[in-house]
């Protein structure tokens, strides 16, 4: 039997633990002991919680303190690894608290975002690895806090982060995935190509499962979703929307053609 045997303990313990690689190899069990039912599924009231553990490097600054570097030098390829790791580390704990604060779900919501954590700690892995082979490691540059933000500007509605963390931080990712890999390719780093490559199908997933999750809590609201978006973003003061869209991606998402042409008709007026 689990020395934790109810998920949401089992998940807050990852939440909290500070270590990268110990997140990331417990998250990983975590999604393995719930499909081999090990886990309760309690409906107990989460514990608070307003920052998970994380170690005391990387220093975190402000976004416009992120020093960008050219790709023409190690450092700087090693800069940009660092922060897609760093994106990749938040993204464990975003998901895990998806599964720690919002109680009362189907058992199907679990199911989902234990394994969007799971795939999360599998690409801080990767990306750590290879961060390593160019003689570097995870805390070495200084980063920013900007997805731990949102999250706690959305914790009190599940239905604003399905909004809002998948639907455009994490969605952000996949209209960035075809000029990184052009980056790293014109580095001739491809190693970091096909990292990429496999983070790319995963977070189709991903942001496919905040879309899902997105609906079906639209239609048990009686909410319209693309009004509801656009009045989520400006409440909650939502990350600007930028060209240029992975156009295909988001549709293998789960984006329609109506909210796809909101999104470039906001990029539009935006710029106006």
């Amino acid at each position: 039997m689990s020395r934790n045997p109810d998920l949401f303990a089992r998940t807050l313990s990852c939440l909290r633990d500070p270590d990268p690689a110990a997140k990331a190899s417990q998250t990983r069990a975590l999604r393995a002991a719930w499909l081999n039912g090990e886990l309760e599924f309690g409906g107990r009231a989460p514990e608070p919680l307003t920052e998970p553990g994380r170690p005391a490097r990387p220093a975190l600054v402000s976004p416009f303190e992120v020093e960008r570097r050219s790709l023409a030098t190690l450092e700087g390829r090693a800069a940009l690894v660092h922060a897609l790791a760093h994106i990749e580390f938040n993204a464990i704990n975003l998901a895990l608290d998806a599964v720690h604060r919002f109680r009362g779900l189907p058992r199907v919501y679990y199911d989902d975002w234990l394994k969007v954590a799971a795939e999360e700690a599998h690409h801080f892995e990767l990306l750590r690895d290879h961060l390593r082979s160019l003689g570097y490691d995870y805390g070495d540059f200084p980063a920013h806090n900007g997805l731990w933000e949102m999250a706690m500007k959305t914790a009190g509605d599940v239905l604003a982060r399905m909004a809002l963390v998948p639907r455009v931080l994490e969605a952000r990712g996949l209209d960035a995935s075809p000029a990184l890999m052009a980056k790293f390719r014109g580095a001739g780093d491809a190693r970091m190509v096909g990292i990429l490559e496999i983070i790319l199908r995963d977070e189709i997933g991903h942001v496919a499962i905040g879309n899902r999750w997105y609906l079906h809590l639209c239609k048990q609201r009686g909410l319209d979703p693309l009004a509801t978006f656009a009045r989520l973003i400006e409440e909650y003061d939502a990350p600007r929307i930028r060209p240029p869209f992975h156009v295909e991606a988001r549709r293998a998402a789960g984006f329609s053609d109506a909210e796809i042409e909101y999104l470039e008709d906001c990029a539009t007026r935006r710029a106006d």
